[in-house]
């Protein structure tokens, strides 16, 4: 909408409301630029669960965060190592229960997607949360976006946002100009930093060092790309990055 619509054509919009993965940076930007007077609320949404787990409240939104989790829902954050909640402002993955979490896949009979834990059924998202002393949750990943390197576990969506943070320029593309994935191995997977931006491997793993992140987390593989494909929504297709890895 904000790549079709003029300024003069949403000068009236008030609220925006966003779902499903992380909203990018570049959006809040575009929407800032199109029109500073709306207020986006970011949540976060499971096909599963009908789709709405948490969002931020109009009255008070907190850019970067997906906000609080419904009312009607219970909400745990475990150590999927340990399968134990883990303390404030830890990352863990995000069980949930509730009465709009869907019973089961079809014709799946062995509990699919669901978790057992404090003897208690629960919906595994499959997703890395943390929670501040407020009840808001920050969105960290997919469980499928770490890998395992020297024993720890690597967040690329952090590598991501380090490189963001410092390189958000759109350099005139319309959507997002870098993306992180890795190499499509179990054994010793390389980190692969796709870009669109004039930048070295150099000042990218230099920017990840400031960023306070242990030198596991740098980039092995700079590939220069027109554009970073995206889905219809506009968010990164991580699918055909990784399509391309397997095919280079």
């Amino acid at each position: 909408i904000l790549r079709a619509a003029s300024q003069e054509q949403l000068k009236s919009l008030r609220l925006v409301f966003t779902g499903a993965e992380k909203c990018p940076d570049y959006t809040y930007q575009a929407l800032k630029k199109i029109n500073p007077q709306a207020i986006l609320c970011e949540g976060y949404g499971i096909t599963e669960c009908s789709p709405l787990v948490s969002i931020n409240r109009v009255e008070n939104p907190q850019p970067g965060t997906i906000g609080r989790v419904m009312p009607s829902m219970e909400y745990a954050i475990i150590d999927p190592e340990t399968n134990r909640r883990v303390n404030i402002g830890d990352q863990g993955i995000l069980l949930v229960r509730g009465p709009n979490i869907f019973g089961g896949y079809y014709g799946s009979k062995n509990g699919d997607g669901f978790s057992a834990f404090e003897e208690k059924r629960w919906y595994n998202t499959g997703d890395f949360v943390k929670e501040d002393n407020e009840g808001v949750l920050t969105f960290c990943g997919r469980k499928k976006r770490f890998i395992k390197l020297g024993g720890e576990m690597i967040s690329l969506p952090a590598i991501e946002n380090a490189l963001l943070v410092n390189f958000s320029a759109n350099n005139g593309h319309d959507g997002p100009t870098l993306a992180v994935e890795a190499t499509p191995t179990d054994e010793r997977p390389e980190i692969v930093l796709f870009t669109t931006l004039p930048i070295s491997r150099e000042e990218a793993n230099q920017k990840i060092k400031e960023a306070g992140l242990s030198p596991l987390h740098n980039i092995r593989i700079l590939q220069k790309v027109e554009a970073i494909p995206v889905l219809g929504t506009g968010k990164t297709d991580y699918k055909q990055l990784q399509k391309m890895l397997v095919d280079a």
